[in-house]
């Protein structure tokens, strides 16, 4: 029998984050690998969505969402960013951004288009670039004085006549970069004069630190009209398991994504549509309080880290924490996190599978800090034997 699977998504085989889990309960690790948290979200919500099970929304809701959640969505973009969407016409609710990603690049790339992708992205952004059979055109981060960043030369570069186009993913997984005003400026001039679509992955919009400010590309001039703005519950709420994101966008390109969309899921998780519309209207000093302690366990692991004997990266939003392995007399990312449930019954994940070029990120490691300050503390306590 033939190879089954189609040629173009070959390369993809079991993730990364599903080895270093499974890698995880296999030896009894602490797992600050998989960006999820370990405690809930806020309880008024959570309460929520039982009622709503309760109360009978158990069946499909309509294809585009609940109109209450795109209510609550444009009424939240319009609060904080004041942007104006109309809740019918230019918000769509998926199932998780992932998703929404995937469908937005689905229905906005022919075969042989070009997507320009800041690397390290995140892993699903390859997979959805070649299902559309469209390339992936890598502009690489690189650490400048202590942040990761791009060169608006080598971005300009990437860019030819068959770029459809820019992925931005700010908060930055896996860097925790936030691209300030000026980096934007950059990627919101080149979509101007090359006429280019920005698909922005927003997830970690909340949960910025130190006082860093997250600004949507949108907000630019004359970028709302060429942007599909994603966003999700999941991480801005701590219920990464109910996968319920959205995209804003004007209608003809909403329009687009949902007829792929419609394919692919039609439409999921009524109750849940309904409890984060709660969130948003009701919960957002939950999401206050949750930035700020994660601000305090990001010190706690940076502090650990470095004593343990990494070059630790400060990220300015997510969940995540970048280090070089090198201080420790470690050059390979991918071989040092396979081994490190038994050096120090640790879970991390090697950031050079983020990376087109593996080789350019082959010596930084990505530990996760959205975990309890006792799992924390003693994540550090056995990283520590690296360095005896």
């Amino acid at each position: 029998m033939t190879e089954p699977l189609v040629a173009r998504m070959r390369a993809f085989g079991t993730t990364i984050f599903a080895e270093m889990s499974a890698l995880a309960v296999q030896t009894g690790s602490i797992n600050l690998g998989q960006g999820f948290p370990d405690t809930d979200g806020p309880a008024a919500m959570l309460d929520r969505a039982v009622q709503a099970i309760g109360a009978g929304a158990n069946q499909y809701p309509p294809g585009p969402g609940v109109l209450e959640l795109r209510q609550a969505v444009s009424e939240h973009r319009s609060a904080h960013y004041g942007l104006t969407y109309d809740p019918v016409s230019e918000v769509l609710v998926t199932v998780g951004a992932t998703e929404a990603v995937a469908a937005s690049v689905l229905a906005l790339c022919e075969p042989g288009d070009e997507v320009v992708v800041f690397e390290p992205y995140y892993d699903s952004y390859a997979a959805s670039i070649a299902l559309a059979q469209a390339r992936l055109v890598p502009v690489t981060m690189r650490p400048v004085e202590g942040r990761f960043t791009f060169d608006p030369g080598e971005l300009r570069a990437a860019v030819t006549p068959r770029t459809r186009a820019i992925l931005v993913n700010s908060p930055h997984n896996p860097t925790g970069t936030v691209f300030t005003r000026d980096e934007l400026t950059v990627i919101a001039e080149l979509c101007r004069e090359r006429d280019l679509i920005a698909i922005t992955d927003e997830v970690y919009e909340h949960l910025t630190f130190d006082g860093v400010e997250h600004i949507p590309i949108a907000t630019l001039p004359g970028m709302r009209e060429r942007t599909v703005m994603i966003s999700s519950a999941g991480k801005t709420f701590s219920v990464t398991g109910w996968k319920t994101g959205w995209v804003c966008a004007p209608p003809a390109l909403v329009t687009a994504v949902s007829t792929v969309k419609q394919f692919l899921t039609f439409t999921a998780s009524a109750p849940w549509q309904l409890a984060v519309a709660y969130g948003l209207r009701h919960e957002m000093e939950w999401v206050k309080a949750l930035a700020s302690g994660l601000q305090d366990k990001r010190d706690r692991l940076m502090e650990g880290l470095a004593a343990a004997g990494f070059s630790v990266l400060r990220p300015a939003g997510t969940y995540f924490v970048q280090t070089d392995i090198r201080p420790l007399g470690f050059e390979d990312g991918l071989e040092l996190t396979r081994r490190l449930p038994e050096l120090a019954g640790v879970v991390a994940i090697p950031t050079q599978v983020f990376y087109d070029r593996p080789e350019r990120g082959r010596h930084f490691v990505r530990f996760a800090f959205c975990k309890k300050e006792e799992v924390i503390d003693e994540a550090v306590s056995r990283l520590k034997r690296l360095s005896a």
